[in-house]
């Protein structure tokens, strides 16, 4: 049987990629593709349980390095109880989230810079990349106040708090711009950025054609 496919979205939070993973997966099950969705950190039991930690805002003194294993141990769950067995299967895999969060995040954001972060990758992920990654870049004031507008909207809703990102500085946000912009430039063959304050439709619609049109080189090699 041959592998499945991976993708990943990525961004900033307030970025749209939730959304536009949802679309990109309603658009394939349409056409008779039914993709395995999941996210990160969280997509298993262990894997909810540390994103709980590490995005509660009561998480505030976790130690960078403490950050970026936690990061690393929901990563390794994934793979080996969702990931991995669902590419061997055949299956198309959507991830909200991957390795190039935490390059950005840690790396970027944490000022850890990329050479641990891609050192742990070696040792969890071992050979496992995207196929594909689609990197949503609007503007950065536009990513924050809607991520910081919808997570006040959630805690009010179910009680959950996850602000602990949303409530660093401006700074902060600024190195991950930029770590993002690096991946994107370095992994140019993987990563497609759709940058600017897009509509939606927009947004989809260059979002659709890149993995039509990965999807298609891919069946003929």
């Amino acid at each position: 049987m041959p592998r499945g496919f991976f993708i990943t979205f990525e961004g900033l939070d307030g970025s749209g990629k939730t959304t536009q993973l949802k679309r990109l997966a309603s658009w394939m099950q349409k056409r008779g593709m039914v993709p395995l969705v999941t996210r990160q950190p969280g997509g298993t039991a262990t894997g909810d349980r540390i994103r709980e930690l590490l995005l509660d805002s009561r998480s505030g003194s976790l130690a960078p390095l403490a950050e970026l294993a936690m990061m690393f141990a929901d990563r390794a769950q994934a793979i080996a109880e969702v990931i991995e067995p669902a590419l061997a299967a055949g299956k198309t895999v959507l991830c909200d989230r991957f390795t190039d969060s935490t390059e950005a995040y840690q790396g970027g954001g944490r000022e850890l810079g990329s050479l641990p972060v891609l050192e742990m990758h070696r040792v969890i992920c071992g050979s496992l990349q995207p196929d594909l990654t689609l990197l949503l870049l609007p503007s950065l004031e536009a990513s924050l106040e809607r991520a910081r507008r919808r997570n006040d909207r959630v805690a009010a809703q179910s009680g959950k708090d996850e602000n602990r990102f949303e409530s660093e500085k401006e700074a902060f946000y600024c190195r991950v711009w930029k770590k993002y912009r690096e991946i994107a430039r370095r992994d140019a063959e993987r990563v497609i950025c759709i940058e600017g304050d897009l509509t939606i439709d927009e947004v989809h619609e260059q979002v659709v054609e890149a993995v039509a049109m990965r999807i298609s080189e891919a069946s003929r090699v």
